[in-house]
């Protein structure tokens, strides 16, 4: 999706670009891993740009699809004193638009890794079964799954959300909630217990994100409460989806999953430094001089 965000009250709108599972790519890049993209816009100017970003970014978007007739999505970003405010213009884009029928399935077979959200089965029920039946595909070729709730209510009720995500999770080994996500989702409260309910559902890795206070890591035989990077935060926007990225990439890398979160947890901070979800997303050099400051 196409980003603009509005710094303060009154001040003009920025433009840059979004999307969670794209953001998470693009910080994979970043880190060092060799990613690809699948997904469609329309086309249109917006779309022309995001196919830019990712030839820019490093991110192999040869399976993206350009949808004559449908719009490109776009969101709007405001901030207040309870944070950033997200305003969706996405309803029938080209990305809602996915069906099982257009995934590249031999890209799938041949990944290492593949990342999916609860927004990318929120936008669509056509596109729900994309995820599903990409997840599928993975199983089948023993490609890693990696799953983030990211769960937005403005998309579909509570209901219908934990049912789904919770479905994908089943299917999942490495799971990505974020702590209010999951609260709402298994009406738990501490960050252990929701770890355990993951843990439960199937995955072998759950990296429970905390905002403010780091990060727990669990498996079934381990976990570890990660302590938060102290900076001057200025927005918070694709700090998770940065998380994710880096997370991924690590794990790849060291086959650590508590390396990999010790490495995103950093991450995630040093991208809170500027606005938007794109541009403070930190290459790996930095985020390893993060790794080795207070």
């Amino acid at each position: 999706m196409v980003e603009l965000n509005q710094p303060s009250a009154g001040a003009p709108y920025a433009p840059g670009f979004g999307g969670d599972t794209s953001n998470a790519m693009i910080a994979a890049e970043r880190a060092g891993a060799s990613t690809g993209y699948v997904s469609a816009v329309g086309d249109d100017t917006f779309g022309r740009l995001l196919l830019a970003l990712w030839r820019d970014e490093g991110v192999d978007a040869a399976h993206v699809r350009v949808v004559p007739g449908a719009p490109t999505g776009v969101y709007f970003v405001t901030h207040g004193p309870n944070g950033h405010e997200f305003s969706y213009l996405r309803a029938g884009s080209a990305a809602s638009r996915m069906a099982p029928a257009d995934l590249p399935l031999e890209a799938i077979r041949s990944a290492r890794i593949l990342h999916a959200s609860g927004i990318s089965q929120a936008i669509s029920p056509s596109a729900a079964d994309a995820v599903f039946a990409a997840i599928d595909e993975a199983r089948r070729a023993n490609v890693i799954v990696s799953y983030d709730t990211n769960l937005r209510l403005r998309l579909w009720p509570l209901a219908r959300a934990r049912a789904i995500m919770h479905e994908a999770l089943r299917r999942a080994d490495i799971a990505l909630p974020g702590l209010d996500d999951a609260q709402q989702l298994t009406g738990l409260s501490d960050a252990d217990a929701i770890a355990d309910f993951y843990l439960a559902l199937g995955p072998k890795i759950v990296a429970l994100t905390l905002g403010k206070d780091g990060a727990l890591v669990a498996t079934p035989e381990r976990r570890e409460r990660i302590a938060p990077k102290r900076v001057a935060a200025l927005d918070a926007t694709g700090a998770g989806d940065a998380f994710d990225g880096n997370f991924l990439a690590e794990y790849l890398r060291s086959g650590d999953p508590f390396a990999a979160g010790r490495f995103a947890n950093s991450a995630a901070a040093l991208s809170t430094l500027g606005y938007g979800a794109i541009a403070p997303l930190p290459k790996r050099a930095a985020t390893l001089a993060m790794m080795g400051s207070p």
